[in-house]
């Protein structure tokens, strides 16, 4: 199935998946996401419509953040039930505890998402999962690295994480974008493939490109926290 949903393309197709393994349609799903640049247009676009970082580099959650850099990768998973993968003894590097997608719905653009709509969705992945918002410990971020989604995001974030949370259950919250840029339709896989590594060794990678916190962002007497350094 090809899935074109933009910069979630790649994980409304293991959302896709997941549902497809659950309903009994397949045994075995590969999903992923590939972008590759082959013309300059729709970068000029861009550019022209001041989407695109200066300096080549996503600043995500910074105060000089002006926008991301386009970047090209690919990246694949293989999803199974876990019972059949438990019975096949398969090597299982991570679980898919529950997902979920909704409409970002009614906003001021391309560049500043719906602040509600992403509080619903994080909430409905989170009730799938069967899992309390204070349980969650890091959260791979969209983070493009613009003046106003940025805050929108974090906001976002507080408004369901700290739900229930106490100031000793601490959550970090990063994004792969700083390190390779924004890979559009495969930008999500690509964040959870990090994610699973992150698990695999039991290392969450430095946030980068980080020197002032945006004025918007307030993590201020809150257990969240991005991760400058390696942790």
């Amino acid at each position: 199935i090809a899935v074109d949903t933009a910069c979630s393309s790649s994980l409304v197709a293991v959302h896709l998946a997941g549902q497809s393994l659950a309903a009994g349609d397949c045994y075995l799903a590969l999903a992923g996401g590939v972008n590759v640049i082959l013309r300059s247009e729709l970068t000029r676009v861009f550019q022209r419509a001041g989407m695109m970082a200066a300096d080549g580099r996503c600043k995500t959650f910074d105060a000089e953040a002006d926008g991301y850099v386009r970047s090209e990768g690919c990246g694949v998973v293989v999803l199974k039930r876990l019972a059949d993968a438990e019975r096949a003894g398969d090597r299982i590097l991570a679980v898919v505890q529950g997902s979920a997608i909704n409409q970002d719905g009614l906003s001021n653009g391309l560049t500043a998402p719906n602040g509600p709509a992403q509080q619903a969705v994080i909430r409905q992945a989170l009730a799938q999962a069967q899992v309390p918002a204070a349980q969650i410990s890091y959260v791979e971020a969209h983070g493009t690295g613009t003046p106003l989604g940025d805050p929108i995001e974090v906001n976002a974030l507080k408004t369901v994480l700290l739900e229930g949370r106490s100031p000793r259950q601490r959550c970090a919250l990063g994004s792969l974008k700083t390190n390779l840029g924004h890979m559009e339709a495969a930008a999500g896989i690509a964040s959870l493939i990090k994610v699973v590594l992150a698990l695999q060794h039991r290392h969450i990678p430095a946030h980068l490109h980080l020197r002032k916190l945006n004025p918007r962002i307030d993590l201020t007497d809150t257990p969240l926290f991005i991760p400058q350094q390696g942790c």
